[in-house]
């Protein structure tokens, strides 16, 4: 006797696990890098002004360094999950080591980088007198932990393939506290000051890696996968997330491009787009835990073949989507009393984010729906549209924004063009869906 087959009603149930089931450990994990910069921040910050500022230069080169290889993360996620979907653990796994030994061989690279010529690169941010000998001694020290930061990010990567996003929140949950203890101690229990709190990040990024290493290790032991380089394989890895790399600059472009010209309109102005963006950036986050879900499942069907399911979980994630960006548009219009007074007294501010914050909650749907089909789209593997994508929005941003100045306007009308922006990559991404090109299946994307 036959199985009935599942209802639609059974389907969407099933997806709708599947997503949660991913998302919102991956959404508890993703908080935690902004949460380790914050902690530093606040024990630093009782050092004093210039120590503070220092931190500030520092952990911006440093994030900028590591968040331009994300592609370590989503690469190895779409490809791990595609061996899944074919049911070759071993395979997986190999592919996924791949992946961290080009983190590895990046990582060495940065550090060779970043020792000589910290000095070079913090006078570059204009770092003060007294600010700047502190952005040194926390750049060259915390360079020591950028390997370690590139193997987490692969390491994820692979897990998430894996279908495996809550051991990411739990390496997150305690890289977050060893964080903080080692942070405390450091900077005030053994005197050590800014050198501390670097130490401190270090250590607790290489305690992340090593955790990492230990699940990935004990699975290819398990499944009998080599552990050993693989040129040809990490050259794979490489070229696979050249794309994406391509995309990722892009999109710091766009970001680097409305901050200076928020800069041109004045200091209530620029103070006013660094709340903002803040906040959009957080937004992102929640928004990104779906997208991330996507890559995972969307690699999986494709992997085993399965074309009416990826097309039906596209299609319930894109749904997903539109109501995160809904609910999160609501919170930015119900939490704006809470959110001016948090972050300054000045009334010039509060008058330019009031409007702003509208313009955000507006495009928040829109947001979603983007966060959504890119994470799709990385799960296929479809790297070079991804980057192909990007450069137009690029291109359609830049004379948009730069007129903003030109014409008159102000921050409100800076926020607008950043809708603009986001609605050009829903139609790219939107376009590339519905032809269905992205639609490749098999172990390898050919």
């Amino acid at each position: 006797m036959t199985q009935a087959p599942a209802t639609e009603k059974h389907t969407v149930r099933r997806h709708d696990r599947e997503i949660i089931a991913l998302a919102l450990p991956a959404f508890g994990a993703l908080v935690a890098e902004p949460l380790f910069v914050m902690v530093d921040s606040a024990i630093v910050g009782h050092l004093g002004t210039p120590q503070l500022a220092g931190l500030g230069i520092a952990a911006a080169l440093l994030l900028t360094a590591v968040n331009v290889f994300v592609f370590l993360a989503y690469a190895t996620t779409a490809a791990v999950a595609r061996r899944v979907g074919a049911g070759d653990l071993p395979a997986a796994i190999r592919q996924g080591m791949d992946g961290i030994w080009l983190a590895l061989l990046l990582g060495a690279a940065l550090v060779a980088v970043a020792l000589p010529t910290a000095p070079a690169l913090v006078d570059l941010f204009g770092a003060s007198g007294t600010a700047a000998p502190h952005a040194i001694t926390y750049l060259r020290i915390s360079a020591l932990g950028i390997p370690a930061m590139l193997v987490v990010l692969a390491a994820t990567g692979v897990l998430r393939g894996l279908q495996d996003t809550r051991t990411p929140l739990y390496v997150a949950i305690g890289g977050f506290t060893a964080n903080a203890a080692l942070n405390a101690g450091l900077v005030y229990g053994a005197g050590l000051g800014i050198a501390g709190s670097a130490w401190g990040t270090v250590i607790a990024q290489c305690g992340m890696a090593a955790a990492y290493l230990a699940v990935v290790v004990r699975g290819a032991r398990k499944h009998g996968a080599s552990l050993r380089p693989d040129v040809a394989g990490i050259r794979a890895c490489a070229q696979a997330g050249a794309p994406l790399l391509i995309r990722t600059l892009s999109l710091r472009a766009i970001l680097m491009i409305a901050t200076a010209i928020a800069a041109r309109l004045g200091d209530a102005d620029v103070a006013a787009h660094q709340v903002i963006l803040t906040l959009w950036s957080l937004l992102a986050f929640a928004l990104d835990a779906i997208a991330i879900a996507g890559q995972a499942i969307i690699g999986r069907y494709l992997g085993a073949g399965d074309v009416a399911g990826a097309r039906a979980a596209c299609k319930r994630m894109v749904q997903w989507g539109v109501a995160a960006g809904v609910v999160m548009g609501l919170l930015v219009v119900v939490a704006r009393p809470l959110i001016l007074p948090m972050f300054t007294s000045d009334p010039a501010v509060h008058g330019l984010l009031l409007p702003t914050l509208l313009v955000v909650a507006v495009s928040q749907p829109v947001s979603g729906v983007v966060f959504v089909l890119d994470g799709v789209l990385m799960g296929a593997g479809d790297g070079p549209y991804l980057a192909w994508a990007m450069l137009v929005t690029l291109a359609a941003f830049v004379p948009m924004a730069l007129a903003v100045p030109g014409l008159g306007g102000g921050l409100t009308a800076l926020w607008w063009v950043m809708g603009l922006m986001m609605s050009v990559r829903l139609l790219t991404l939107a376009l590339r869906t519905r032809s269905g090109r992205w639609i490749v299946t098999g172990a390898v994307r050919a």
